[in-house]
Formats: structure tokens, sequence, C-alpha cells
């Protein structure tokens, strides 16, 4: 869409007249007390009326000012026709405005003193007089004419480049969202494939029935970049059901989250990486299997979401290894999301174990209702 459709569809009629309405008004009530304030004796009411009155072929010229200034804008003075089309448009509103001037002093007779000059003396005395502040005021219109576009081309531009970057973090928060759910269907297939082959079918109907009803909720989001916390917990836990399938008693679940914290926005699909990283290093590698636990606080603004295992702690060099996708796709997610304002840490645990953390900006969208 143009941005000339946008910020002059139509004229500002309204604030234009109101405008030249004051600057009337002002110069009559000056007038009329100035002489009066002198001595002078003239017929008030009349000059008052005439003088208000003069201004009015400004007022309808300045919309076609206007016109002409955004067609010839002011500071491209070089080329012939600008110099043109501007000196001829000042001329014109000049020779109207002592024309109608001229018109209204013949017509209303203000200055009862003295002698009645001819139309077309007063004309050109009204207009050789004029001529200066006819450029003042063709010129001041031009200027507060650019600075106003200036400042609402400025605004426009500023409102497109906002709605291009978020369209462009949304095809990046996509485009993450891709890889999580193939890496994710991947390897619960391969768990699927390793209870059929351990013969464990029932277990393996179980993880099949759950996939499919965490891809249809995963297809029923897939426009949302962020859900309630509530959201992110149900679907953490349909995903801890199908890992319990596998692991039956091995995998032990402690969830820590407070309602009050439900209505918080997080990004989708933040826990499940988290989730799948704490039983793929440490469940998974022990033998009794082990502890996974969900943990949620608030603190100065910002939500901490924790998972825990009490699997094997991390090497000593783990900072200089390459972490995984699931991890590696989180922090990217975070950054486009909120910038500099989160924090993604991974530490050992004095007790054993890894503790992965998130924190980010505390946002609740309203409303929120308990079920």
């Amino acid at each position: 869409m143009n941005t000339d459709d946008i910020r002059f569809k139509s004229p500002r009629w309204i604030g234009i007249a109101a405008i030249w309405f004051g600057f009337a008004l002002f110069d009559a009530l000056q007038t009329v007390f100035v002489m009066r304030s002198e001595g002078m004796h003239h017929a008030w009411l009349n000059l008052f009326a005439t003088t208000l009155l003069s201004w009015l072929p400004w007022a309808l010229a300045t919309p076609l000012v206007l016109l002409l200034g955004r067609q010839f804008p002011p500071v491209k003075l070089r080329p012939f026709r600008v110099w043109l089309a501007h000196s001829t448009a000042c001329l014109t509103v000049g020779l109207t405005f002592s024309a109608w001037t001229a018109w209204l002093e013949v017509l209303s007779n203000p200055y009862v003193n003295s002698s009645p000059t001819p139309f077309r003396q007063l004309w050109f005395e009204k207009f050789y007089n004029g001529i200066l502040s006819s450029l003042v005021l063709y010129a001041a219109i031009l200027t507060v004419s650019y600075v106003l576009d200036s400042r609402a081309h400025r605004a426009f531009q500023e409102t497109e480049a906002a709605r291009l970057a978020e369209q462009l973090s949304n095809s990046q928060l996509d485009a993450l969202r891709r890889q999580i759910e193939p890496h994710f269907l991947f390897n619960t297939l391969n768990s699927i494939a390793g209870l059929v082959r351990e013969g464990r079918n029932d277990s393996a109907v179980s993880m099949i029935a759950g996939l499919s009803d965490l891809l249809r909720r995963m297809l029923d989001n897939s426009i949302q970049q962020q859900v309630p916390l509530k959201e992110e917990m149900e679907f953490a836990q349909r995903y801890l059901d199908i890992q319990k399938a596998r692991f039956d008693d091995r995998l032990q679940l402690s969830v820590d989250v407070p309602y009050e914290l439900y209505p918080a926005q997080v990004p989708s699909l933040i826990l499940q990486p988290l989730v799948e990283n704490a039983i793929k290093h440490g469940i998974s590698k022990r033998a009794q299997g082990g502890m996974i636990r969900i943990t949620a606080s608030r603190s100065n603004g910002m939500l901490t979401l924790s998972v825990c295992n009490d699997g094997p702690s991390l090497p000593a060099a783990w900072e200089t290894t390459r972490p995984g996708i699931g991890i590696s796709n989180v922090r990217t997610r975070l950054k486009t999301l909120y910038g500099e304002a989160f924090d993604l840490s991974m530490r050992n645990q004095n007790s054993g174990g890894v503790e992965v953390s998130v924190s980010l900006p505390f946002v609740v969208l309203p409303p929120f209702r308990k079920a």
C-alpha cells in the first residue's frame, strides 16, 4: 500500500479551518483594538468583518498548497519546474488574496473617514504591499506540511520495520520448531521400535497412542509462539506419559509448579527438549532409572523453569563440547524472542545429577480463569 494513501487519504479540513479561523480572529481583533486605542474612528463592525473574512482565500488555498508541496517537495528545488510550480502558486494565491481583500473593502467601506479607492488601484496596492507576507505565508505552509509529512512518513517506516522484524522473527521461530518436532518424533519412534524389539507390544501401543495425541496437540498449537505455562506443563506431562511406557517404574516424576504461575506466557515446546535431554543423558544412563524434577518460580519479574535429573553429572570439560540440537534450539529461540533478557544455564547439582534452568520475563495475558 502506498504511504500517501495512508497519510493523505482526505484533506485535514477541520484542522486547516481551525488554524486559519484562529489566525484571522486574532488579526481582526488586533486591528480593531489597535486603531481604537490610537483614537481612530471607523466602522468597527465592518472593519472587523472585513479583516476576518479577508483570510478566506488562504484557508481555501491551503489544501492545494499542501498537495502541490507533496508533488513538488520543497527540498528538491533544483528542477526548474519545481520553482515554476511554487512561484506560480504563490503568485496566484497572492493575487487572489489581494483582490478579495480589495473587493471586501470597496463593498463594506470600513474606513468611513477616508475617500474610497478604486478597486483596481486598491487591488494593486494590496498585492504590492503584501508580496513579502504572501511569500512568508506560502513558505510557512510548505515548511509545516513538510515537517508533519516527514514525521508521518518516519512513523510509517518504523511501523513497517517493526512489522517486518516480527515476521522475520516468527519465520525464524517456525524454522526452529520445524527442527525440534522431527527430532522429537525421530527419538520417540526409535523408542517405540525398541519396545517392539523387546516384545513389549502393549507398551509400544500405549506409546503410539500417546504420540498420536501429542502430535495432534502440536498441530493445534503450530501457529502459537507462546502459550500459558499451564498448557506447556500439560504438553510436557503427555510427553512424560509416553516415556513412562518405555521406562516403566524406572522413570519417576516430581512437579513443583505453583498454580499462580500457570498464566505466565512461555515459548511453546520449551520444556519438552529439556525433559528429553534429562531423560537421554540422565535416566537412560542408569539401570535403576531415576527422577525428573520440574520446578517453576518467580523472582524480580522473571520466571524461572528448571528441569533436574539425578543421573550422571556433566563431565569436567562439558562446556567446551557442542550442545545437542534440543538445547541449542532452545537457546536460539529464547534469544529471538527476548534478545538478551533471558538466561539459560546448565550445571551439576551438589547431590548428583544435572539441572537445566531457563529464566525469562514474567508476562501474563489476561484473562485467565481456573477450570
